[in-house]
């Protein structure tokens, strides 16, 4: 079935990065557009950004634009979010997420930025 596992959350503090990681399986993975999408309580689920199947395209949200990067990694069924220059909020629980598949969510991440 399909899963996702993602990792690489913590604690950091402002101006600090991280790197998350999110495994893929059950199902062709370099056939899907990957999204990363983050959640804070009260509020709606936020696509933070995008990228193609073969990563030739990417998208971001305004709030992350310049300060985030996702990549992936076809051989390994895995998408990556390099986040640096955190800023308190960009705190939440981070999800990946593959395009057409939104019946389907990993158990997240959680990303705290804060001195």
């Amino acid at each position: 079935q399909v899963q996702f596992v993602e990792s690489g959350g913590g604690l950091v503090q402002p101006g600090g990065s991280l790197r998350l990681s999110c495994a893929a399986s059950g199902f062709t993975f370099s056939r899907y557009s990957m999204i990363w999408y983050r959640q804070t309580p009260g509020r709606e689920r936020e696509l933070v950004a995008q990228i193609s199947p073969f990563g030739s395209s990417t998208n971001y949200a305004d709030s992350v634009k310049g300060r985030f990067t996702i990549s992936r990694d076809n051989t390994k069924s895995t998408v990556y979010l390099r986040m640096s220059s955190l800023k308190p909020e960009d705190t939440a629980v981070y999800y990946c997420a593959a395009a057409g598949l939104s019946d389907y969510w990993g158990q997240g991440t959680q990303v705290t930025v804060s001195s």
